[in-house]
C-alpha cells in the first residue's frame, strides 16, 4: 500500500512538474539535467551521457532516446542509422528548445514510447552551461518570456555560436566529440530570433544551397523543405525563411542568411549533415513559441523515418562529391540578379515622434496586417576559389591547428623521419583586421595569397592530409588561408606576420649600392618607382627596405603559413 502511494505521488509531481515547461517558465540547469536523469532512469530506451565538462565546470550532457544498451553501441547506432541531433541553449535565453525536449518526450512516454523505424534521436539538453547559470529575466529585453533564463555569454563570456572553428571554449571541443561520436543526418540547433515584427511564430535557416553538393541541395530544398511546410501547414504553422532584411524593414527584402562555419549549422553543413537553425519570433509569447519548436521537431522525425534512404544516399553522394572536386569556392555574395519573391505576412512598418528622443520612430503597427510580396534574395554566387591539392601538410609546430584537426576526426599520417619534396607554399601578401575585438580575436578578412613553390622537407612531427577523404569540406574550409573561417582568418597563425629581423640604413647603404651594382635591373625598377610614387622618392627607408626585401638578406619564411599544399 506504501508503494503504490509513492508510485502514485511521484506520477502527480512530474506530472505538476511539466505542467508548468507548458507555460511560461523554463527549469535551471540543476532542474533539467535532474529531470533527464529521471527519464534515463525510469525509461530504458532513453539514456544520459556525460559528455565532458564545460567552461563553467559542470558536465555537458547528451540525452538520447531510442539508443542501445550502453554508450559504445548507442553511438555505432547513430553512425550507423539514421540519427537526429538537436542543440539546445546555445543562446540560454532562448531556451524554447529545452521546453520543446521535455514536453516532446513526455508526449512520447505517454503514447507507449513508439520506436518503430524511429531514428535515434539525441538532444544536448543545454550546451551553454555557463549562460544557463547566469539566469535573469532581464538579459532579453525584446523578448516575450519566459519568467527566466539564462544569459548568450558563456563562462568566458564567448558566444558559443560563433566558436566552432576557432574552438576557444571547452564546449566546443565537446560539442566536436557529440557530433563526429554521432555523425549525425540531420542538425536542428534551436534559437529565437531578433529582428522585424511580422506574423509567423516559426523561422528557419537552412543551409547556403550553393555550398551544399548537388544531392544535398535538392534532398534539402526539392524535398524535405516543401514536405516540412507542407505537414506544419496543415497544424496551423506557417514555415518560412528567416528574416534577415536588406534594410530596416521587410519591405526591403529578405536575404538568405550566409551560414558560415563559425555558426553551429554551418558547421554542421562541413560534414554533410542536413543542417537547420530553428528561429521562433521573440514577439509571440513563450508557450507559442514551445509549441512551433516542438511541432518543426516532431514533423522533422516523421519525415527522417519516412525518408531515411533518401537522407542517407544523399549524404553519400555529397561526401563523395566534396573529395572529388577540383576547386573550393568561397566568398559566397548575394547575387542581386536573381532575385524572387515571397508571399510575405506582416505588420505595416510606420514612424511617429519618440517619446524619449523627439525624433522619428520606427513601430510596427499590429492592427494593420498585410499579405502581400517582398523581394527575396536567396540566390548566392561565390567571389573566389582556390585549386584543391592532393594532400596538405601542417607543420608539427603548429599544435593547436593540428589539434582541432584530430577533434574533428580529421584523417592525418604524423611523419616520423625527414623527407625531402616539392610543396606550393602559401604566402600571405596581405590581409585587413577588424578594428575591434571580435569574440577574442581580430578576424582577418579580405586576405591575399600568393603560392610559391619551393623544396621542403618534411620533419618528423609534420603532418600529411589528404584531400581525399569524408572531412574534405572541412580540411579545405580551415586550411586556406583566404577562406572566411580558415585557422589563418582566426589567427592562428599570426606570429608569421611579422618580421624578426631588420637593418640599420646607415649599415645596410653599402650593401644595397653594391647589390644595385650586380641587378641593374633592381635600380630600373628602383628608379621607376621613385619617379611614379613621389612620397616614396623623399623615404630613405622605404627605398632601402625596397631593396632589402629582394635581397637574400631578407628572411626567406616571412608571412610563409606552415600549412603547405601538394598537388
Amino acid at each position: 500500500m506504501k508503494y503504490s502511494f509513492l508510485v502514485i505521488l511521484l506520477f502527480f509531481l512530474q506530472n505538476e512538474t511539466f505542467a508548468q515547461w507548458d507555460k511560461n517558465e523554463t527549469p535551471t540547469y540543476t532542474e533539467l539535467i535532474e529531470l533527464c536523469r529521471s527519464f534515463s532512469k525510469e525509461h530504458s530506451e532513453i539514456q544520459l551521457f556525460e559528455m565532458g565538462i564545460s567552461d563553467y565546470g559542470l558536465t555537458i550532457y547528451l540525452f538520447v532516446i531510442n539508443g542501445d544498451k550502453d554508450s559504445l553501441s548507442t553511438f555505432k547506432k547513430a553512425r550507423d542509422g539514421t540519427t537526429i541531433l538537436a542543440n539546445n541553449a546555445i543562446h540560454p535565453g532562448e531556451p524554447d528548445g529545452i521546453n520543446a525536449m521535455l514536453l516532446w518526450t513526455k508526449e512520447w512516454i505517454n503514447k507507449g514510447k513508439p520506436t518503430k523505424g524511429m531514428p535515434v534521436l539525441a538532444f544536448i539538453p543545454a550546451y551553454n552551461v555557463g549562460g544557463m547559470m547566469n539566469r535573469s529575466g532581464t538579459s532579453r529585453a525584446n523578448q516575450d518570456g519566459p519568467a527566466e533564463y539564462g544569459f548568450r555569454g558563456n563562462a568566458n563570456n564567448l558566444d558559443l555560436n560563433r566558436d566552432f572553428i576557432k574552438m576557444d571554449s571547452k564546449n566546443a571541443f565537446v560539442f566536436a566529440k557529440i557530433f563526429h561520436g554521432l555523425d549525425p543526418d540531420v542538425f536542428i540547433d534551436n534559437h529565437v530570433t531578433n529582428g522585424a515584427d511580422y506574423q509567423y511564430v516559426l523561422t528557419l535557416i537552412s543551409s547556403l544551397k550553393e555550398r551544399l553538393g548537388p544531392s544535398m541541395e535538392e534532398a534539402t530544398y526539392g524535398k524535405m523543405i516543401p514536405a516540412l511546410k507542407k505537414q506544419l501547414k496543415k497544424r496551423e504553422i506557417d514555415l518560412i525563411p528567416y528574416i534577415d532584411l536588406v534594410k530596416e524593414t521587410p519591405d526591403s527584402g529578405i536575404v538568405a542568411f550566409n551560414d558560415l562555419p563559425r555558426y553551429a549549422m554551418g558547421y554542421g553543413s562541413l560534414f554533410h549533415a542536413f543542417s537547420f537553425t530553428v528561429e521562433t519570433h521573440m514577439l509571440k509569447p513563450f508557450p507559442e513559441r514551445v509549441q512551433a519548436t516542438k511541432a518543426f521537431l516532431e514533423e522533422m522525425i516523421q519525415y527522417t523515418k519516412e525518408n531515411a534512404e533518401l537522407i542517407e544516399k544523399a549524404r553519400r553522394e555529397a561526401k563523395n562529391y566534396y573529395q572529388n572536386e577540383a576547386y573550393y569556392f568561397h566568398h559566397y555574395e548575394i547575387n542581386s540578379a536573381k532575385k524572387d519573391s515571397l508571399l510575405f505576412k506582416g505588420f505595416e512598418a510606420k514612424y511617429k515622434p519618440s517619446e524619449v528622443t523627439g525624433l522619428s520612430r520606427l513601430y510596427y503597427d499590429r492592427s494593420s496586417p498585410y499579405e502581400k510580396y517582398v523581394p527575396h534574395y536567396n540566390s548566392h554566387t561565390a567571389a573566389d576559389s582556390a585549386r584543391i591539392p592532393k594532400y596538405y601538410i601542417v607543420g608539427g609546430q603548429a599544435k593547436e591547428v593540428i589539434e582541432r584537426l584530430r577533434a574533428n576526426d580529421v584523417k592525418m599520417r604524423r611523419m616520423t623521419k625527414d623527407s625531402m619534396i616539392t610543396v606550393t607554399c602559401q604566402k600571405i601578401i596581405d590581409f585587413k583586421n577588424g578594428t575591434y575585438p571580435y569574440e577574442n580575436h581580430y578576424l582577418h578578412g579580405e586576405t591575399k595569397v600568393e603560392l610559391l613553390e619551393k623544396k621542403y622537407t618534411l620533419k618528423p612531427g609534420d603532418y600529411l592530409i589528404t584531400a581525399k577523404q569524408e572531412k574534405a569540406f572541412f580540411i579545405h574550409s580551415v586550411l586556406f588561408p583566404q577562406a572566411e573561417d580558415s585557422y589563418f582568418s582566426w589567427n592562428f597563425f599570426d606570429s608569421y606576420m611579422d618580421e624578426k629581423e631588420y637593418f640599420s640604413p646607415y649599415v645596410f647603404e653599402d650593401i644595397a649600392a653594391k647589390l644595385l651594382k650586380e641587378h641593374p635591373d633592381w635600380r630600373k625598377e628602383l628608379e621607376e618607382k621613385k619617379a611614379d610614387e613621389p612620397e616614396f622618392a623623399k623615404n630613405q627607408w622605404a627605398q632601402l627596405y625596397y631593396i632589402y626585401k629582394k635581397s637574400p638578406y631578407f628572411e626567406p619564411t616571412y608571412r610563409i603559413i606552415p600549412v603547405y599544399l601538394v598537388y
